[in-house]
């Protein structure tokens, strides 16, 4: 089960010492939209995932891949690529943000998303003040969705 609240974020309002938490590179394409199953490498694991429909919780199953087939996989996503820079900021001593810097057509999209171990404790979430507008709720900021999106 994956419970989870996401916020877009401005580019002025990173904090300024974003360049010393970690990061990974993370690239990832869509099988399917309906249901989700999605390819991933992050950084040099490879997965593949399976998400139930929903918006704050959904089902969601991990399993590894070997690199040989992702690339086979690759080859027959969706949609384009998604090239993002994650980073890992620790938060209120209890959470991690996950905040997106995506690359490429989907620049300069930056969301931050905050996982959570219950809809009790999502749903009371103060989140810190240079997050943005809260899409939490939104299917339009889903990367599934953003697979598809049209930049143009």
């Amino acid at each position: 089960m994956e419970i989870e609240r996401k916020y877009l974020v401005s580019s002025e309002a990173l904090p300024k010492d974003l360049e010393t938490y970690p990061f990974r590179m993370i690239e990832q394409g869509y099988l399917c939209t309906d249901p989700v199953v999605r390819i991933r490498k992050d950084n040099e694991q490879y997965f593949l995932t399976y998400k139930s429909k929903g918006l704050m919780v959904r089902e969601e199953s991990n399993l590894p891949l070997s690199k040989e087939a992702y690339l086979h996989l690759k080859t027959k996503i969706d949609g384009r690529i998604i090239s993002k820079k994650r980073y890992m900021i620790p938060f209120a001593d209890t959470y991690v943000i996950e905040l997106d810097i995506f690359l490429e057509e989907l620049a300069p999209l930056i969301l931050a998303e905050v996982e959570f171990p219950d809809e009790n404790r999502a749903n009371k979430f103060v989140p810190p003040a240079w997050f943005g507008e809260d899409v939490t709720f939104s299917s339009d900021y889903h990367n599934s969705t953003l697979s598809k999106r049209d930049c143009n």
